[in-house]
């Protein structure tokens, strides 16, 4: 698996177009961050693992019109990025929750940060909040609607970022890295409701038992797709990897200690 790129399975399509990213070449200044990358994404649950600065988070911004190919097509349910009409219609069919959700949360109570999200896709402000408590009523979170995002803890607030997302039903959601800074029990608490969630989630993870059964998961390594499979098969391939550079970088470090270019700490760290 060091080199060689898994097949992609066959499965049932989430949508009539779903993602496309087609020869998809992303610059950053001098360093190529992709280089005619092309992915046709439908599965209902897809998984993105791989190191940190492997482009995961680069592929999120290309889905959500944020950042522009060099050159190359990216379509999300038929809307092409490139055209700035299609990217006006793209909250309403894709949602990003970011990594940290203090950097996502505007408004001071949960019910107020729903309802943004409905306004802000041109629901009456009224309509807007009496659908807020609706849906967090029909969640059993009827509670929540007054509290102060403050009081919440960091899982409560990831919950919220989610539910300002869902509210809105867009196709495709797109999860960055949502168990960063979680605890077992609240890591326990979002998958919950990512399994109940009916749309579409792509997302990234360094942990991989949150993908492992996922119908695809994709591998990407310094922007190259290294796996694109089954979850348990792309899973396993990555943690042989990891494991094997482990090895690696243990060897390089006790020969440095024995050639006497590093002190006996910095090789046992």
């Amino acid at each position: 698996m060091n080199q060689n790129t898994m097949t992609r399975p066959g499965v049932p399509s989430h949508s009539a177009h779903g993602i496309r990213l087609e020869s998809v070449t992303l610059k950053r200044g001098d360093r190529v961050v992709f280089e005619q990358l092309t992915l046709h994404l439908t599965q209902s649950r897809i998984g993105l693992i791989g190191d940190n600065g492997a482009g995961k988070s680069s592929l999120f911004r290309l889905i959500c019109g944020l950042d522009q190919p060099q050159s190359g097509r990216v379509t999300v349910h038929g809307s092409d990025t490139a055209h700035a009409a299609d990217r006006r219609t793209l909250p309403r069919k894709v949602g990003l929750m970011f990594q940290n959700p203090d950097d996502q949360i505007i408004f001071p109570t949960v019910a107020e940060e729903l309802a943004f999200s409905l306004t802000a896709a041109g629901t009456e402000k009224k309509q807007a909040r009496e659908q807020a408590l609706a849906f967090l009523a029909e969640r059993h979170r009827a509670d929540w609607a007054p509290r102060a995002i403050g009081e919440l803890s960091q899982g409560q607030r990831q919950q919220v970022c989610l539910m300002a997302l869902q509210i809105t039903h867009p196709a495709t959601l797109l999860l960055d890295e949502p168990y960063s800074s979680l605890d077992m029990p609240s890591q326990l608490r979002l998958s919950a409701q990512i399994r109940a969630t009916d749309q579409q989630i792509i997302l990234s993870t360094h942990l991989l038992e949150h993908v492992r059964d996922f119908e695809r998961v994709l591998w990407l390594d310094n922007g190259i797709l290294r796996g694109d499979g089954p979850g348990r098969e792309v899973c396993a391939a990555y943690a042989e990897d990891v494991r094997e550079r482990s090895v690696a970088d243990t060897i390089i470090l006790d020969t440095a200690f024995m050639d006497g270019a590093l002190p006996k700490q910095a090789a046992d760290a």
